[in-house]
C-alpha cells in the first residue's frame, strides 16, 4: 500500500542524534502509513551506521519503512532535501533535521491542520529546545528596514510586550497561537506535495541556511498559506552539525551570507539598500558601544564587517545597473 507522508532526514555527521529521531518516529508515529527517507550528505562519522544497528531502523527496514540514500559529497540542505522529493510520491513530506525529535501526536495535528484548507501549503510546529524553552521559528520575511532599527537597537522595549510580539514575531512572540505566518523553519516542516509539484522544491543556490526563507517566500508569493500549529511540539537540538564544520564566527558568516542572498533575491534594489544599510549601521552603532565599555565582541566586529561588504556590494550592483 502506498505511503501517504514521508518523513526526511538530511543527515551529515548527526552521529547518535540521527538515531533518536527516528526512534521518536516510531516511538510516536502517525496514524497514516508513512516512510522514512534519510539523505545522507557524505557522512564521515558513524551515524548511518548506527541508525542501521538501532532498533527503530530495523523495524522500519522490515516493514520496508525505510530508504537510505547516499551521496558521495555534502550537496547541502535543499539539494538533499530535493533528492527525496523525487525519490517519494506521498500527498504530504515531513522535513525534520536529524537533531530533532518529534512529540506524541504532533505529526498527526500536522496534517490535519494542513488538510482543514486547501489553501494551507504547509505547517509547523512549536519547536522547543533541550531545557523546554520556546526556540523561536516564526520570523517576518523578508524583514523589513524599520524592523532591524527596531530590533538590533532595541528600541522594541518602548513598545507593548503583546504589540510588540504582534509586529516583530520571532523571539518577542510567545509561538502559543494558531496563525497564519510568513515563514516556518525548516528543521520541522510539514509540506503538502502539490505545493512541490507547482512550485518545486529548495532552490539549490542556497547550500545551508537561508533555504528555508526563500522557500517560504515562495510559497507566499505563490498564494499558499502557512500555518504555524502550537499543538504539535517538536524538541530540537539547534546547531549540531554546523557547528561540527564551522567555528562558531564562520557559521554567522555562512549565515549573513545566505541572508543577503535571499533578501537579493526577494527584494528590490531599492528595499535591499535600506536593509543593508540598517544592518550595517545597527551592528556599527552596538560595536561602537562596546568599544566604549572596553567589551571584547568579536562576532559583533565580524557581522559589522560583513554587512559592509554586503552594502559595498548592494551599492555596486545599484550603479551597474
Amino acid at each position: 500500500m502506498p505511503a501517504d507522508l514521508s518523513i526526511i532526514l538530511v543527515n551529515w555527521n548527526a552521529g547518535a542524534l540521527l538515531s533518536q529521531a527516528v526512534e521518536s518516529l516510531v516511538a510516536f508515529p502517525p496514524t497514516f502509513d508513512y516512510e522514512v527517507v534519510v539523505v545522507d550528505n557524505a557522512s564521515t562519522d558513524d551515524s548511518i551506521a548506527l541508525l542501521q544497528s538501532s532498533s527503530a531502523a530495523r523495524q522500519l527496514a522490515d516493514s520496508q519503512r525505510l530508504q537510505i540514500i547516499r551521496n558521495t559529497e555534502n550537496r547541502g540542505f535543499g539539494c538533499a532535501n530535493n533528492q527525496a522529493f523525487k525519490a517519494t510520491e506521498t500527498p504530504f513530506v515531513l522535513l525534520l533535521n536529524p537533531d530533532a525529535q518529534i512529540t506524541e501526536g504532533s505529526i498527526d495535528r500536522l496534517i490535519q491542520t494542513v488538510e482543514s484548507d486547501s489553501r494551507i501549503g504547509a505547517a509547523g510546529p512549536k519547536i522547543l529546545n533541550p531545557d523546554g524553552s520556546v526556540q523561536p521559528s516564526v520570523w517576518r520575511n523578508p524583514p523589513a528596514a524599520w524592523e532591524i532599527l527596531l530590533s538590533s537597537l532595541q528600541l522594541y522595549r518602548l513598545l507593548p510586550r503583546k504589540f510588540r510580539g504582534e509586529l516583530l514575531l520571532g523571539g518577542h512572540w510567545d509561538h502559543n497561537r494558531k496563525r497564519a505566518v510568513p515563514m516556518l523553519a525548516g528543521a520541522a516542516m510539514l509540506v503538502r506535495r502539490d505545493v512541490i509539484n507547482t512550485l518545486g522544491g529548495f532552490d539549490e543556490r542556497f547550500h545551508m541556511y537561508g533555504e528555508d526563507h526563500d522557500w517560504c517566500w515562495r510559497m507566499t508569493r505563490a498564494g499558499w498559506l502557512l500555518l504555524f500549529e502550537p499543538d504539535a511540539v517538536v524538541i530540537h537540538r539547534s546547531g549540531w552539525s554546523s557547528l561540527q564544520r564551522w567555528t562558531n564566527l564562520e557559521k554567522i558568516r555562512v549565515q549573513l551570507e545566505a541572508h543577503y542572498v535571499f533578501q537579493k533575491n526577494a527584494l528590490s534594489r531599492s528595499r535591499l539598500m535600506r536593509n543593508t544599510f540598517a544592518y550595517w549601521f545597527t551592528e556599527s552603532a552596538q560595536h561602537a558601544w562596546r568599544r566604549l565599555r572596553k567589551v571584547d565582541a568579536p562576532d559583533v566586529k565580524l557581522i559589522m564587517d560583513v554587512y559592509w561588504e554586503h552594502l559595498k556590494r548592494t551599492l555596486r550592483n545599484s550603479h551597474s545597473t
